[in-house]
This record gives structure tokens, C-alpha cells and sequence, in this order.
């Protein structure tokens, strides 16, 4: 747009930002800022930035970001204080200015530039009609209690999502020389500071905790100088002898903000009103300037102002969800972290900086040598002592074994159960021996087999493979027989039944969940309740088909015993018999196997109950659970807790957690590693081993997720449908000599000519 009218509501960074840039880019445009507060005026501390954030600042403004950079306080090292020590890491680039300052340096530039601004305007409701009748463009930037978003928040769509923490903003004069966590622990609870400085004089410091300390304290009834003198005592050894500094302090929750759209009519909106992200990361003030930039750019690049509107909302969308959801993560290690108060120092420190997953394994090493090494040799060391052995310290952590009960596994690497609905009848093929071989000779040191159905009725699709027949156990006997004679590594069952989404036909036939054209079998459920409306409606089981499915498993585990696999796998997870027990959403069940939790779960552990005590008991064995439906009202991850609390007590060894895909109703958060949080919690709260799966393909990933005490193994499918020699790459890449199979060890050393 060569000439316009814009309209800022809101004197906050993304205003402030938003209007420079437009006005730069075309002196004609004429550009006004309308904030509510005097000049000068504000509240808060001192805001963050990467260095990653300044180079987009130098690129869009060199003169703002010089101004910015002139006044910043740098450092580059993050100190953990947690029971009482104190672990320093260093090489992660930060840089701090008082939100003050940032915004006198916006304002100057602004007049520079001939940006008008106005003072102590209070915004409105009516604001955004008004000056949409005056104005090409009206940017809502009036924050994350904005009075235009709400006025349309039908048309955005606005939703929130509140936080379970509390949290206080103040200041100090006492002057970090890093980014600092320091962790302290009351007869209260536990509360957390985060501190920096931004400033020679001053530092920021936000006090955080779970709401059950800070009822505990009291904190709930305090006053504003009552909360400060407790918490100036909680944190004296940190604040040595400095005193906090409120500024309109109170205790809040954080809000999410999400819209379902950023534009309304040409009114759009820009940074805390259409999204925040949790000050945990430091990205606030970073997301609304980077979405000025973008919004300028798009203005720019589009005549229509519609069209440069939902361009710039098309590109920025995407960018602003994958900082949610990273700022997410952290948000929810911070509100859960009283789960770590028993862990070491050390581990600690790297289950923290990589608690968003932004800083991975590879990353700190990149950053911090030192501390890798250390946390490195803690691991094995730690290992070393459970089985009695000496573990190189340099060892890769995805290369340190495991022992559950009297199977050790070379390393921390499972091949998913995958299913291939390539059976006949339930008989594994040759199909099924070259794809669990090959993958056993690709050095993982466990490969599970795919959900194998303890009856014909138990079956999701008739190519699923079975445990119920002679032929079956003797094609799984050629199997198990393979991989023990030419691999190093242990195979384990996987026994399931499909209940509800059974009888279907191949997922590349008709979809998922299609069902059979004719063929259809009875299908069980605790309830009758269609997994979908095109599925048939299960019937709800009696006291005798439970008995009677409670003997198939217990006849599939024999058979299995019988084949000689190291491990077995009881499928309770993802919609099928034993999950749908598990969740309300299908269990609607109203006698004493239906209604509350408790309930719930009895059917499944009758059945763990049966199949352990049959199972050899020096073998481990397993349960692969849906960690959460994804549904409102679902079961959930506390819920999954209580259930591996229970199978523990009953003999599991170790819980594979997976979640979702108990109803077609599920709204997911995918991402990278996106299910690891729930075999997190349940290792800590159950406290009890446990296998992570989702979205975990690279060999930092998996280190990651082992040295932060995130699992104790890391289970792959799609990496391994790709490549069956993840594992043996996996070690190459990070200069670690595994068994390869005799026959293949030319292929160890060979490169391409030159």
C-alpha cells in the first residue's frame, strides 16, 4: 500500500514497533499510536531477547536495534540453583533491557520518523469501530486484556487457557551475572525464581509456585508487601541481603491466548492480543516485534489491505504456534517440577535447559562441552551402579544398557509394535520374518511384534496376526528363532485385543476404521458404543466373555512362553478392549467394572493379574497405555498415573506411553518428541520405568530424553520403517562402535570413491 491510514490501539512493543517500521518503510503513510497509559509510564521489568531475535531487529531497523543493543545487559551463562548447589551453563547468548527503556527507545524513533502518538487516551471498546470507519488499518495491540479483542471475540474466536501455577513480577537491585533458576523448598512447598538482569542496577525477578504452596504460605491472603517480605525471606541467600522491588505486583495465573482468527474486517490483531507465550522462554516482547516486522512486510508486498492482512496472518500463524507450543512445554515442566525434587543436582540442571526442547543434547554440547561431558559420565555411572558394572563415561546415553529383571538390553532403542496387516489367518509370513529381522540386525536391542490379537474376534482387520492357533505360535517360533541366532537383540510380544475397532479392512483398502463389506465378526466392548458411526455397535460385555477373554490371553501368553520371546506386552492403550475400558468415553459401564476410576481399571488388571502370574517370572513385561484421550472429559494423565501406580504393584516392569486414538474426537498438540511429557510424569509420579514414543527420530532427540530422565527407553516406528538400520547409523554418527552381524561388517567401513 504506497499511502494509508494506520491506526495503532496499544503503546506496547508491538505497537510501538509495528508503527515505526510502517512509517519508515513510506513517510506517507500516516500512522498514529494510541496508548492508554502517560508517556514514560509502564509496568514490569526488564524483557529478553535471543540472540537470534536481535539479528531480525538489525535486518528490519538498524537505528532500533543499535539504541536497544546500546543500552543492553549481556550475559551468556544460566546458573540452577537447586538443593543447595549450584550448576552453571554457559553459551546460550541472552541479552536484557528494562521494558522502560525499550519502550523511550521506541517512542524516540517513532517521532523521528513522524509517527504520531498519543497519551493517556484510555482505549475502548468502541475504538476499533470508530477508527475502522477512519482508518486503512486498525492494529488491536492493546495487550493480553485487550478491550478490542473482546469487544469481537466472536469474530476472532478467542479462547483461554489459564495456567495452573501463580506467579508474582518484581525487581531487585541485587544484579545476576546470569540467567538465573534458583528452586527453594519450605515446610510451604516448593517456589521457583527466575532472574536476570537488565540493567547495571537492576534485575528482574518472578517468583513462581504450584497453587497448593502458595496457599500453604498464605500467599493467597497477603497483601502486596506481606507476599514480598515472605518471599524476601524464602530467597535471602539469593537476593544477598537486597530487597524486592514491587511495581502494581499481585499474584496471577498465566493466559494462554489463542484466536481462531487474528483479523476482523481490517482490524488486526498484534501481540499479546492475539497470542502470548509463557515468560518462561523469554519470547513476549520477542513475538510481538517479529510480528510487527511481518505485518510490515506484508503491507508492503499487498495493494489490498485485506489481502496483506491474511497474508501476513498465513505466515505468522505457523511461527507463532511452534513458539506456543515450545512455550507450552516449559510452562507445564515449571507448573509440575515439584515431581523433580528428588532428583541430582546435575540432572536437574539438563532436565531444565532442555525442558522446551528448543535445547537438545547435540545443542548443549555445541553450547556447553563441559556439561554434556559431565551429565554424560553421571548417566553411565548411574547405570553402572544398577547393573554392576563398569560403563565407559563417554558412552552415548542411548548406548548405556538396561536390565529389567534378568534381561539386559545392550541399549535404550525399541523397535515400535508396527502394525502391518500382512497376515494370513492370523499365521505371520515370511513378510513378518524379513521385517522383524532385518530390523533385530539393525541394532536396536528390542523389537517388539505388531499387536498380536489373542482370538480371531480380537483381530482389527483379518491381515492381523494372532497368538490362538498351533500355526501361529510356529510362525512366531521361526521368528523369535531368527532373531535370537542372527541379531544380538531381544524380541518381545505384544498381545492385544481390538474390542470395538475391530473388524475392519486394510487401512490402504478403504482408510482407517473402514469396515468390513461383508465378513463382519461380533466385536466386545465394555459398552455399546460405535467407535465411529460407521462402525458396528460392539455388544457389552458379560461376566463371561470377560472370563472367557481373561483365559485367551492367558492361553496367547503360554503359546508365547512356549516361542521363547524375552518380553511381553499387554496392548491397553489406543481404543481397543482394554482401553476402552479405561476411558469414560467409552466405559459407560453403571456396574462395578464402569463409573469411577477405580473401577475402571479392575477389568485390565484382572487381566495383568492372570497373564503375570503365568509369565515366567524372571521375564519382564510390559503395557503400552493411552496416556490421554485428547478429549475433554477423557481420561487423562493423572488418570494414567494411578493405573501404573496399580500395574506396578501387580508386577509391571516398565509402562510404554502412548496416548489418543481411544476417540475420533481427539485434538491433539503434534510436534517433536509431542508425547514424551506423559511418560515424564508417569516415570516420576508412578515411579516406575518407562518407554517413550511420538515423533522421536534422531539420535540427540533420544539422548535428550534419557539424560533429562524424561524414559528410560525411546521407541521408534516411522525411522525404522525408513531405515531398519536407525540404530547402527545412530551409533556411526556419534563415533560409537556397536555389534554389527558378522556378514555386514565390510559395509562398516566402506565410503563411496572419490
Amino acid at each position: 500500500m504506497a499511502s494509508s491510514k494506520i491506526v495503532c490501539l496499544g503503546g506496547g512493543p508491538a505497537g510501538l514497533y509495528f508503527a515505526l517500521l510502517a512509517k519508515k518503510r513510506d513517510p506517507s503513510r500516516d500512522v498514529t499510536v494510541i496508548e492508554r497509559n502517560a508517556a514514560g509510564e509502564t509496568f514490569g521489568w526488564g524483557v529478553v531477547f535471543s540472540d537470534e531475535t536481535l539479528s531480525n531487529l538489525l535486518d528490519a531497523d538498524s537505528v532500533t536495534c543499535k539504541a536497544i543493543t546500546d543500552q543492553f545487559a549481556h550475559w551468556d551463562t544460566i546458573d540452577v540453583h537447586f538443593r543447595g548447589e549450584t550448576i552453571r551453563s554457559v553459551g546460550h547468548g541472552f541479552s536484557g533491557i528494562a521494558r522502560r527503556d525499550l519502550l523511550c527507545i521506541l517512542q524516540a524513533r517513532c517521532r523521528e520518523l513522524g509517527v504520531k502518538l498519543v497519551f493517556g487516551h484510555e482505549i475502548a471498546a468502541t475504538d476499533a469501530d470508530k477508527f475502522s470507519k477512519e482508518a486503512d488499518i486498525v492494529v488491536a495491540c492493546d495487550g493480553v486484556n485487550s478491550k478490542i479483542r473482546a469487544a469481537r471475540s466472536a469474530a476472532f474466536g478467542t479462547t483461554f487457557e489459564r495456567g495452573k501455577a501463580k506467579y508474582i513480577w518484581l525487581g531487585t537491585h541485587r544484579v545476576f551475572d546470569a540467567f538465573t533458576f534458583a528452586f527453594e523448598e519450605n515446610a510451604d512447598g516448593l517456589f521457583q525464581a527466575h532472574a536476570y538482569k537488565f540493567d547495571d542496577e537492576t534485575s528482574t525477578f518472578i517468583v513462581e509456585c504450584d497453587e497448593a504452596s502458595w496457599k500453604n504460605a498464605k500467599l493467597d491472603a497477603m497483601s502486596e508487601a506481606e507476599s514480598i517480605a515472605y518471599l524476601e525471606t524464602l530467597f535471602a541467600r539469593h537476593l544477598k541481603g537486597n530487597s524486592l522491588l514491587p511495581n502494581k505486583s499481585t499474584w496471577l495465573e498465566f493466559v494462554i491466548v489463542h484466536n481462531e482468527k487474528w483479523r476482523d474486517g481490517n482490524v488486526i490483531l498484534l501481540g499479546d492480543a492475539a497470542h502470548t507465550a509463557h515468560f518462561s522462554i523469554g519470547s513476549g516482547t520477542k513475538l510481538a516485534m517479529e510480528d510487527a516486522i511481518l505485518l510490515a512486510d506484508a503491507i508492503d508486498q499487498h495493494d489490498d489491505v485485506i489481502e496483506a492482512l491474511d497474508a501476513y496472518e498465513a505466515e505468522r500463524r505457523p511461527l507463532v504456534a511452534r513458539t506456543q507450543r515450545v512455550a507450552r512445554g516449559s510452562q507445564r515442566w515449571f507448573e509440575t517440577v515439584g515431581r523433580y525434587r528428588k532428583t541430582a543436582p546435575l540432572d536437574f540442571a539438563f532436565n531444565i535447559l532442555s525442558r522446551s526442547k528448543r535445547i537438545t543434547y547435540d545443542e548443549l554440547k555445541k553450547r556447553d562441552p563441559k556439561l554434556v561431558a559431565e551429565v554424560t559420565a553421571a548417566f553411565a555411572k548411574d547405570a553402572s551402579a544398577r547393573l554392576g558394572e563398569t560403563i565407559s563415561p563417554t558412552t552415548p546415553p542411548m548406548f548405556v544398557p538396561l536390565k529389567l529383571r534378568d534381561l539386559k538390553l545392550q541399549n535404550r532403542i525399541v523397535v515400535s509394535p508396527m502394525c502391518m496387516y500382512s497376515a494370513t489367518n492370523g499365521t505371520p509370513s515370511d513378510f513378518h520374518l524379513v521385517h522383524l529381522g532385518s530390523r533385530a540386525m539393525g541394532g536396536a536391542a528390542l523389537v517388539m511384534t505388531e499387536m498380536t490379537d489373542v482370538s480371531a474376534e480380537g483381530r482389527i482387520s483379518p491381515g492381523c496376526t494372532g497368538m490362538y492357533a498351533p500355526e501361529h505360535a510356529a510362525g512366531w517360533r521361526r521368528i523369535v528363532s531368527y532373531v535370537h541366532t542372527h541379531s544380538q537383540a531381544h524380541i518381545g510380544m505384544q498381545l492385544g485385543h481390538a474390542g470395538r475397532k475391530g473388524s475392519t479392512r486394510l487401512p490402504w483398502e478403504a482408510g482407517e476404521d473402514a469396515p468390513l463389506v461383508d465378513g463382519n465378526w461380533p466385536l466386545y466392548a465394555p459398552s455399546p458404543i460405535a467407535y465411529r458411526p460407521k462402525n458396528q455397535v460392539p455388544r457389552a460385555m458379560t461376566r463371561a466373555d470377560m472370563d472367557l477373554v481373561k483365559a485367551q490371553y492367558v492361553a496367547s501368553t503360554q503359546m508365547a512362553i512356549a516361542c521363547g520371546f524375552d518380553l511381553l506386552e499387554l496392548h491397553y492403550a489406543h481404543g481397543y478392549l482394554m482401553s476402552s475400558f479405561l476411558t469414560p468415553l467409552s466405559n459407560q459401564r453403571t456396574d462395578d467394572y464402569g463409573g469411577s476410576l477405580e473401577n475402571r481399571m479392575r477389568y485390565p488388571l484382572e487381566v495383568f493379574e492372570a497373564v503375570r502370574a503365568a509369565w515366567p517370572n524372571e521375564k519382564p513385561m510390559s503395557v503400552r497405555i493411552s496416556a490421554s484421550d485428547w478429549v475433554d472429559g477423557g481420561f487423562t494423565s493423572d488418570d494414567a498415573v494411578v493405573v501404573a501406580r496399580a500395574l506396578k504393584d501387580r508386577g509391571c516392569d516398565i509402562i510404554d506411553v502412548s496416548s489418543g486414538q481411544t476417540s475420533p474426537s481427539a485434538v491433539y498438540e503434534f510436534g517433536r518428541m509431542w508425547q514424551t511429557h506423559f511418560a515424564d510424569q508417569i516415570r516420576h509420579e508412578a515411579a516406575i520405568p518407562t518407554m517413550a514414543v511420538g515423533a522421536i527420530s534422531s539420535e540427540e532427540q533420544v539422548n535428550t530424553i534419557l539424560v533429562a530422565g524424561r524414559a528410560d527407553l525411546c521407541v521408534l516406528a516411522r525411522p525404522h520403517l525408513k531405515n531398519p538400520n536407525w540404530t547402527m547409523f545412530a551409533a556411526e554418527n556419534q563415533g560409537f562402535m556397536i555389534p554389527w552381524p558378522h556378514p555386514y561388517e565390510l559395509g562398516r567401513t566402506f565410503r563411496s570413491p572419490k
